[in-house]
């Protein structure tokens, strides 16, 4: 059965372990979603194709390599056109410390989070933003404490859910 994105639930599985596991061998994928190695990898390749797979990477435990400032940042800005936001939504997706950044509705337009290597950097990172002329019009910072957790969120359950 294909789901309304035109997934099937073979499709489903082979992302759901790409997603847990990254890269894998033919023979291991094809192991994990119960597939024959050719059939699964020609699907692989489909899935990467056609967009469904936009990378790969490591969950680094960066605790354990280098001491971090990591702060959540709301930011609202002045006005609400779409050119305010393109430019700031392309000025930042050029800053490495902001390793994420959510559009909202409500009373805030962004959630950032920023890491830098010390509560200095944070500082000159906020203040670049501040002096870009991005019609910033207010800022709040939050410092994080201990980060609780931090994962992609269940593809299985998000497919069956919305398949009901």
């Amino acid at each position: 059965m294909r789901e309304r994105n035109g997934l099937d639930a073979a499709d489903i599985r082979i992302l759901t372990a790409v997603q847990k596991y990254g890269q894998l061998s033919k023979t291991k994928l094809a192991e994990l979603v119960n597939l024959s190695p050719t059939p699964c990898w020609a699907r692989l390749t489909r899935l990467r194709a056609a967009g469904y797979i936009s990378g790969y990477h490591a969950d680094i435990a960066l605790d354990r390599v280098v001491d971090t400032t990591r702060v959540v940042v709301t930011v609202s800005l002045t006005h609400h056109r779409k050119t305010d936001f393109d430019r700031f939504e392309n000025h930042i997706a050029g800053i490495d410390a902001i390793i994420n950044c959510v559009a909202t509705g409500g009373g805030i337009d962004y959630i950032m989070t920023v890491v830098t290597p010390s509560l200095s950097t944070f500082q000159d990172v906020m203040e670049d933003l501040l002096s870009a002329d991005l019609g910033i019009d207010r800022y709040m910072t939050y410092f994080a404490t201990r980060l609780i957790k931090a994962e992609q969120p269940n593809l299985a359950k998000l497919v069956a859910h919305t398949a009901r």
